[in-house]
């Protein structure tokens, strides 16, 4: 049998093939800076690109065309997965990354089309409670519609914005007054409001509206148009494609329709409920949502495990339901409790919650194979899936 040596095998290399060889943190180093200035030349090319967006949204603006274009978007992401399998790359990658540049662009030409608008030019707003994540998110729309903003909030000022340590005076000269405080400071502020009367128009953006809903009967009876909405979404939103905003009907349909026009010219959803049903809906879209992954994260924090050695090994599924958790967890613990506990039909989402964990327990337990898959086969059903 042959050895090794006969074989030519030298182990180690001689010191001159050593020295022939490149120092391999100096390849290191080149290829890093090929790869800096790849990222240069990706960034210049995003810029490139959202340039032609915005001459592509001037004309669309200039020919009365919709923002967006679903059949187009369809299109060039396909193009986009054709072209990366055809260069060895995962089509999911190319999909990714154009799919990042459609938001980016469509975010752009939203922007862009509200401030040609200028809907808001030469009127004033205020916003309460504008420091504040949602008072915030309301500054920068209306000041992309062309309001004047300005801002009362006890918690200060908000920078480039003028700012009012007693909002009565700036609410009262004001066209537009958004009310983005804390449920109890709401209903405050919607009573003394009731008692000024001022002349515009006055909206609350509150997450759950039945105490609310004796102070803005008070403003409909003082003469004060007032409206109520909930936006859907949370403040890091940009792109308003795929999101809701509520228009909550009170029996203001003069005021309803002036909030409804700050929001149609965005690709926002508007749909139009009665308060009951808003807070029925809420209870199930927000309280459960809030209430399972609450749970989620108690149950693992009881768990006696880090949560670095978990999502380590973490499956897809555990890895998404982490994410989603993560961003509950750094929420306002007082906004999610008002949520829960002042919406009058919180109870049954929180029952069925309990009931449903029940349910998996006692199958798992009973080693009730059939039964556990029967809950699956119903929740598939229930999600779209006929065949379950």
């Amino acid at each position: 049998m042959p050895h090794c040596r006969s074989l030519g095998y030298a182990g180690a290399r001689s010191p001159e093939g050593e020295n022939a060889l490149t120092d391999p943190q100096q390849s290191l180093a080149d290829l890093r800076g090929e790869l800096d200035a790849l990222d240069g030349e990706l960034i210049d090319m995003a810029a490139r690109r959202q340039a032609i967006v915005a001459e592509i949204g001037r004309l669309k603006r200039d020919h009365r065309q919709p923002t967006r274009d679903y059949s187009r978007e369809r299109e060039v992401r396909e193009l986009a997965r054709t072209r990366a399998r055809a260069r060895g790359l995962d089509p999911e990658l190319g999909e990714r990354l154009v799919g990042a540049m459609i938001e980016a662009s469509l975010t752009s030409q939203e922007r862009d089309r509200l401030e040609a608008l200028g809907a808001g030019a030469g009127r004033q707003a205020l916003v309460i409670g504008g420091a504040g994540r949602m008072g915030r998110w309301f500054t920068e729309f209306l000041a992309t519609q062309g309001w004047a903003v300005s801002v009362a909030d006890p918690a200060g000022a908000v920078p480039g914005l003028p700012w009012h340590e007693d909002w009565r005076q700036a609410a009262c000269d004001a066209e537009l007054v958004i009310v983005a405080a804390p449920l109890a400071a709401t209903v405050a502020i919607l009573e003394e409001l009731a008692t000024l009367q001022p002349a515009g128009l006055v909206v609350e953006i509150g997450s759950i509206k039945t105490p609310v809903a004796p102070a803005l009967a008070a403003l409909r009876a003082a003469g004060v148009a007032v409206a109520s909405v909930h936006p859907m979404f949370g403040p890091d939103v940009r792109l308003l494609a795929g999101r809701h905003v509520i228009l909550v009907d009170i029996g203001a349909p003069g005021a309803q329709a002036a909030v409804r026009a700050l929001f149609e010219q965005t690709s926002v959803g508007l749909a139009e409920m009665s308060l009951e049903q808003h807070d029925r809906l809420v209870a199930w879209v927000l309280g459960l949502s809030h209430a399972t992954n609450i749970a989620f994260f108690t149950a693992l924090a009881g768990s006696g495990r880090a949560v670095d050695e978990l999502a380590a090994f973490a499956s897809t599924t555990f890895g998404a339901q982490l994410r989603v958790a993560a961003r509950v967890a750094r929420e306002n613990p007082e906004l999610y409790f008002e949520i829960q506990s002042l919406n009058p039909h919180a109870m049954a989402p929180l029952e069925a919650l309990a009931t449903a964990a029940t349910r998996v327990e006692a199958a798992v337990k009973a080693g009730d194979g059939e039964g556990f898959a029967a809950l699956m086969r119903a929740g598939a059903r229930y999600l779209g899936n006929p065949e379950a």
